[in-house]
This record gives C-alpha cells, structure tokens and sequence, in this order.
C-alpha cells in the first residue's frame, strides 16, 4: 500500500524547502495544496509556467502528486459564494493534469457560511442538498471536459454526512469523473466509535468500488481529532478493507503536527504491513 502525506503539513518557506521536508519523510507520495505556492488553493488563475514549475520540482524530489486539494463550500447558502467557488474550481481542475495529477479532492460543503467543515442544523434539509447536487454536477461536467476525476468525502459535518449519503450522490450523478476520498475519522463524531467496526464494513461495503484515494488520521471518544495511532481507530480493520478493495488508492497521513509525523508513518507503515 502506497502511503503518502499532505504536503501543507510543513511550513516552510517556499515551494522547494516544502517538498525537501516532503521527501525528508521517507514518503514519495503526496496530496498538494496551490497554497503552497504562496497564492490561495483556488486561484483566480493558474499560469502553465506555474503548473510547470511544480510539476517539475515535484518530480525532482521523487515524489508523486497523488491528488490536489480543490475544497470550496459546495453547499454556501449565498449562490454568489457557490459560483465563485465553482469558478477557481474549475480553474483548478483545468490545470490538474499539467501539475501532474487528474484528481481534485472536493469537500460536499454546509450551510455554515464561514467555515465549509463546521455542522449546521440545515445541511439535512432538501434545499442543501438541492444546491450541493447542483454545484458538484456543474463541477463534473468540467471535470469531464479535462478528462480529470472530483472525489469528495463524506464527512460528518457537512451534507454528504454518512456514506450512505455518498452513495446517493454517486447514483444520482452517475458520472465516472465522481469519486471518493475516504476518511473514517470524519464518519465519527467520537462515543459513536464503540459501532465502529460496522460503520467501517457499511461505507466500503456502499463506497469501496468507487475510493480513488485515502486519508489516515485518528479520533478519540470525546471527538478529539488526532494524529493516526494516537487515537481509537481501528486502523487494521481500516486498512484491510481497503486493500480489499483493490483499488491501490493511496493512503495519506493528514490532520497532525510535523512533529508527530514520524511516529504516525511508523504506525502505518506497522498497520499496513501485517
């Protein structure tokens, strides 16, 4: 199994000195963020040069851009905020293949309107999902043109909560060009870990056939967000439904400090080897 990391875990002052801290993990595969360019993770625009540029640094360093990070509120109550989103998005998706990848990781959103990952009591209702379906379908049909895939994640605070959720968005599109990102860290919410073994068998059970990538981090009960191998997770259960999917997605560490990066790629490395 193929580990990697997100590349905006280190601060470092510039792109270069990021991707020697990158390779300095031992890792060679990553999931990249423009930001760390200097500029936004959506752009107004993405210059060849630019694109180029970290296609080519990236490939000196021998790391592999597994995905790269397109978040927007897909679901903002304002059709202003969502457009515009869906703008640098596609500005984004545009360029994905000459930064070296044709993966964009997408978040489905919530009705919060200043913070896409925080729960808002109206992300159940049909309106929400009404304006999220809309804006991901729009977000597809560029995607299609590029030839390049969207993977959005189901995650508890935002509209596509659940994997069940997930599944329904998958049908309902029924595009090729729409996969998914799975995080079981994000199906908890922390005391719901003690049905974790069957939440866990559920989403790949619903979700499986379509998981273009993975993302490794930990809970605890009390719904505190960790490093993976600092929490409650049941990560051996984790990886071997992965593997059984057979999808070699690769598998990224994200939501830890630099320094507990070395301890979490041990712990993996551990899980995924047994």
């Amino acid at each position: 199994m193929r580990l990697g990391i997100f590349a905006r875990t280190f601060n470092r002052p510039g792109l270069a000195a990021t991707l020697e801290a990158v390779a300095g993990t031992g890792l060679r595969v990553m999931q990249f963020n423009l930001a760390l360019t200097g500029g936004p993770s959506l752009p107004d625009a993405i210059p060849a040069e630019l694109a180029a540029r970290v296609r080519a640094e990236a490939t000196g360093w021998g790391l592999e851009i597994a995905a790269v990070s397109g978040t927007c509120n897909m679901a903002h109550p304002d059709p202003d905020v969502r457009e515009d989103g869906l703008r640098r998005l596609g500005v984004l998706v545009a360029a994905a293949p000459a930064l070296g990848t044709r993966i964009v990781t997408l978040c489905t959103g919530t009705r919060d309107r200043t913070d896409p990952w925080r729960h808002h009591p109206d992300n159940g209702t049909p309106q929400a999902w009404r304006d999220m379906r809309a804006s991901i379908e729009a977000a597809v049909r560029v995607a299609e043109a590029h030839d390049v895939t969207l993977a959005f994640e189901p995650e508890h605070h935002n509209v596509v909560d659940c994997a069940a959720a997930g599944r329904r968005l998958l049908d309902e599109l029924g595009s090729p060009h729409l996969r998914v990102v799975i995080d079981p860290a994000n199906l908890f919410t922390g005391p719901d870990l003690d049905r974790q073994g069957d939440t866990l068998r559920e989403a790949f059970e619903l979700l499986g056939d379509d998981v273009v990538l993975a993302h490794a981090k930990d809970v605890r009960r009390d719904g505190t967000v960790v490093a993976a191998g600092r929490g409650e997770l049941d990560h051996g259960l984790y990886v071997g439904l992965l593997a059984s999917t057979g999808r070699d997605a690769p598998l990224i560490l994200h939501g830890l400090t630099e320094d507990a990066v070395p301890a979490s790629v041990a712990f993996l490395r551990a899980t995924t080897e047994r």
